[in-house]
């Protein structure tokens, strides 16, 4: 199969394009590489021994798509292409707007056009916004866009819905949307990892800038909320398992729009995961408490029933796994792909 990864030289769309060349398929990346590498790709391609066609452009602006994909044959799009900084979003909600809502609509009409039946659509659990009291376990029945909290994550839930409207206008259109919880590690190799600019809006990756001595120590938000530490509780992926559940949705594509949550089911606190890197890397996170941010959930787990049943996939990794990946990818690039 020839695949289009738009953002495929980010974290998720690397370690997803590799897992794609392994299994033999034929992959094209489309990048405008504002938030990514191209040193990225060329490490999966040092991993797999095979070339990844990569095309550069913007797909927020249409001349640009339309030029980038006119001479390109695919049978597929899994769309990562977009703004992913939940802070950012909410200091710059019109880019944020502008560039993840009019890269899909371009993406939609250029794949209609070409008669590309196949999408799927990195999404979030952000579109879930702030669950019902009482509610940890997520599953897909929950409503979404309810008391969602930043532009980021409102421009995930209209994305789904463009997607649904879309496909009843296409009846042909196999779409599934991925509401990913959070995706953590690297590689086993450790040439290939998260690489985020600036400051780390995630865990993991500022764990790792803190045991590799690029930050000073962690803030943890809070440690009153309802759980066994205090801290907060969410469901960490490991990026590899998250890769072959984007393979997956692939081979189960059928006419319609389904979404699948893609979590493991367990959950672990701040300190948790700053315990199991300490052990991984073999080094001290220091850590200091400071007040909660507003609008942080205590609890956030996924139910990934449906996606293991329907899917035939499950998560494999556990998070000791994800913090050795991570720690082997921060060890050896210290400064990321800018070291290298």
């Amino acid at each position: 199969m020839r695949v289009l990864l738009t953002g495929g030289a980010g974290y998720i769309g690397s370690h997803v394009a590799l897992v794609l060349l392994e299994r033999g398929d034929d992959v094209i990346v489309v990048d405008d590489f504002s938030n990514s590498s191209p040193e990225a790709l060329r490490r999966v391609e040092k991993l797999t021994g095979k070339t990844v066609k990569t095309v550069q452009a913007d797909l927020a602006d249409r001349a640009a798509a339309d030029a980038a994909l006119a001479e390109v044959d695919f049978d597929a799009v899994i769309h990562f292409a977009g703004l992913k900084a939940v802070g950012e979003s909410v200091a710059q909600p019109s880019r944020y707007y502008r560039t993840n809502i009019n890269s899909t609509l371009n993406l939609l009409d250029i794949m209609r056009e070409k008669d590309v039946r196949k999408f799927v659509f990195s999404s979030s659990a952000t579109v879930y916004g702030t669950p019902a009291a009482g509610v940890e376990r997520l599953d897909e029945t929950q409503p979404i866009g309810q008391g969602v909290t930043n532009p980021y994550g409102w421009t995930k839930a209209m994305i789904e819905q463009i997607v649904t409207d879309v496909q009843r206008a296409w009846p042909e259109l196999e779409a599934v949307l991925l509401r990913y919880f959070n995706p953590v590690g690297a590689h086993p190799s450790g040439e290939i990892g998260e690489d985020p600019s600036g400051i780390p809006n995630n865990l993991m990756p500022f764990v790792a800038q803190v045991a590799v001595g690029r930050r000073e120590k962690l803030a943890v938000f809070g440690d009153e909320y309802p759980t066994a530490d205090g801290t907060g509780v969410r469901d960490y992926i490991h990026v590899m398992d998250l890769a072959e559940g984007h393979v997956a949705a692939l081979l189960h594509l059928q006419p319609g729009v389904d979404a699948y949550n893609l979590g493991s089911g367990e959950g672990y606190s701040v300190l948790d995961v700053v315990r199991a890197y300490s052990e991984a890397s073999g080094r001290e996170i220091a850590y200091e408490i400071v007040a909660p941010r507003a609008g942080d959930l205590a609890t956030l787990i996924a139910d990934p029933a449906k996606a293991n049943e329907r899917l035939d996939w499950r998560t494999t990794r556990t998070l000791a796994d994800a913090c050795r990946d991570s720690w082997t990818w921060q060890s050896q690039n210290p400064h990321g792909f800018a070291g290298a």
